[in-house]
């Protein structure tokens, strides 16, 4: 830190959150599920993701970040953007760099594909399904004609 720069910790604390968040629900778990696979109580989560971890335990803050890059470990290395990739170090987190007209760090290199999350996520449970029916029967009917995929 350069002498005489201050840190706003409680923006910090919400950028991290969100971040966390987003990450979150592009991986399709539910703070339950985090809160399980880290070991720690879903009110922890929802408060981290809130931005209000100033008081949380640097603890509960490694052990959601370890479970979320794990996870992403586990998509294709070619879906999850190289920068948000780069940052899944211990504390990367606080280094993400450019965000988009949102204010949020793509998560993928694909536009598109964001897109898709992010309408994936306004929708309610049943309407999620059947986005999903729909976008699996198109991307099936586009893989059977070769013509249609190629333009």
């Amino acid at each position: 830190m350069v002498d005489g720069e201050r840190t706003d910790w409680s923006g910090w604390m919400s950028d991290l959150g969100r971040r966390i968040r987003r990450v979150r629900e592009f991986l399709g778990l539910s703070q339950d599920q985090i809160a399980r696979m880290a070991g720690v109580s879903q009110g922890a989560v929802s408060r981290l993701e809130a931005g209000r971890g100033l008081a949380t335990p640097m603890l509960v803050v490694l052990k959601v970040h370890v479970v979320l890059t794990r996870a992403l470990a586990q998509l294709d290395a070619g879906v999850v953007d190289d920068q948000l990739r780069d940052s899944l170090d211990l504390g990367g987190f606080g280094r993400l760099g450019a965000a988009d007209k949102t204010g949020d760090v793509p998560i993928t290199k694909d536009p598109e594909l964001e897109e898709l999350v992010e309408l994936y996520h306004a929708l309610t449970g049943r309407l999620r399904r059947t986005l999903v029916a729909v976008v699996r029967a198109t991307a099936r009917s586009l893989i059977k004609t070769p013509d249609a995929a190629a333009s």
